[in-house]
């Protein structure tokens, strides 16, 4: 029965943590953002940072990088409805992946959070960086849209270099080890 309540105790200290990081994603995005709303969207301007990257005022009804922004009222709910699904049940998924696939899930559900915190908001995402080389200029997004794709990479580095060395073991797979090992 110890055992049970152990496993049980060092789940739910790991959900925890994955939802409080989540949180924290989700608040250096929301701050980022009012920040940029009151330094560059009002009024409208640009800022040069380097010369390739540039603050700039865009307003994104899509998803990332404006992904799907003509899909109306309609996939405003259902990509909102998707983003609120997968923040809330992608930490959760994943509790039991490797430690850097589940960095990744927690990336991604910050980002999907931030992001329909905002249309929720303003009916639209709030974008502000701009990458750019010569005339090419990569599609404004935001520190969600980064966690987003951040936590993409993690998942399928992760996926490419399965490794057991990467797998966080609790004490049920300590146990199964040591037995075997008699």
């Amino acid at each position: 029965m110890r055992y049970v309540i152990g496993v049980m105790m060092f789940s739910l200290a790991r959900l925890y943590h994955a939802y409080l990081f989540v949180l924290i994603i989700i608040g250096i995005d929301q701050i980022t953002k009012l920040i940029m709303l009151a330094l560059i969207f009002e009024p409208p301007r640009i800022i040069d940072i380097m010369p390739f990257l540039n603050l700039v005022p865009v307003y994104n009804t899509g998803v990332s990088f404006g992904l799907f922004s003509q899909s109306g009222i309609w996939g405003q709910v259902i990509l909102s409805g998707l983003a609120l699904a997968v923040g809330v049940l992608l930490p959760y998924i994943s509790r039991n992946w490797l430690r850097f696939q589940r960095w990744g899930a927690i990336m991604m559900a910050g980002g999907a959070l931030g992001n329909a915190i905002d249309r929720l908001l303003w009916g639209k995402v709030v974008d502000f960086i701009d990458l750019h080389l010569g005339g090419w200029h990569w599609p404004a997004f935001n520190i969600a849209d980064s966690a987003i794709v951040i936590g993409v990479g993690c998942i399928l580095f992760g996926a490419w270099r399965h490794d057991l060395d990467e797998h966080d073991l609790d004490e049920h797979d300590l146990d199964k080890k040591n037995n075997s090992d008699e």
